[in-house]
């Protein structure tokens, strides 16, 4: 039999029975403090965007523009550099032709000589031998571009071709008209190789040449 009371006993029980109740315990849910909620999405103004996209096109058409403008650059310092070359290669040989020029104005000189009747077989063969070599070099000059620049009488004077080297009054020839061709001219692809030295009709000498030269 104990000794314990009744009292005691039920003291413990109540104890042990509160401890129990201490160690199961948990918080109710209005006890947990809630986690935060998300922020919402900072909201663009579409203003701004448009602005921005407005900007955007305007650089993008700068630097195509920037673009297009080194690319033709490329493509003209291209160009001037083939052309170089064309020229190059075109007239290399114009200090050649221009030499060869005096040759071919002796042997024109040559080819115009006349001799009496009792050498008449070797001046023939003479003429023959100017003739075929006449042919050669122009021949040659036809080959690197060489064109002959030799005005008539009575065509108009053209100062990039024709060299005055006097005037002279004539009758028959409007003023500023060719009267006679010293020497022949001569083109290299087109370019002045020597101008034709001609005579020329002296203005106002005539009134009917002076009505003449105002009406070509």
């Amino acid at each position: 039999m104990s000794n314990s009371q009744p009292g005691e006993e039920m003291s413990v029980q109540n104890n042990s029975e509160g401890g129990d109740a201490a160690a199961t315990v948990t918080p109710e849910s209005g006890d947990v403090e809630p986690s935060p909620a998300p922020l919402p999405a900072e909201e663009t103004d579409p203003g701004q965007l448009l602005v921005e996209l407005e900007l955007a096109r305007v650089e993008l058409a700068e630097h195509k523009e920037k673009i297009l403008r080194a690319m033709a650059e490329v493509e003209n310092v291209r160009r001037r550099a083939e052309n170089d070359v064309s020229n190059a290669r075109k007239f290399a040989v114009e200090g050649f032709a221009a030499e060869a020029l005096s040759v071919r104005d002796s042997l024109e000189l040559a080819r115009a000589t006349e001799l009496s009747d009792e050498d008449t077989g070797i001046v023939e063969k003479m003429k023959e031998g100017l003739d075929l070599t006449l042919k050669q070099l122009d021949t040659v000059f036809d080959k690197f571009g060489i064109r002959t620049v030799e005005p008539g009488p009575g065509d108009k004077l053209d100062p990039e071709q024709h060299q005055a080297m006097t005037l002279q009054e004539s009758d028959s020839i409007a003023p500023n008209h060719i009267i006679t061709v010293i020497q022949k001219g001569y083109t290299i692809h087109g370019r002045l190789l020597r101008p034709a030295m001609v005579i020329v009709a002296r203005s106002g000498t005539q009134p009917g040449a002076e009505s003449g030269a105002e009406n070509t």
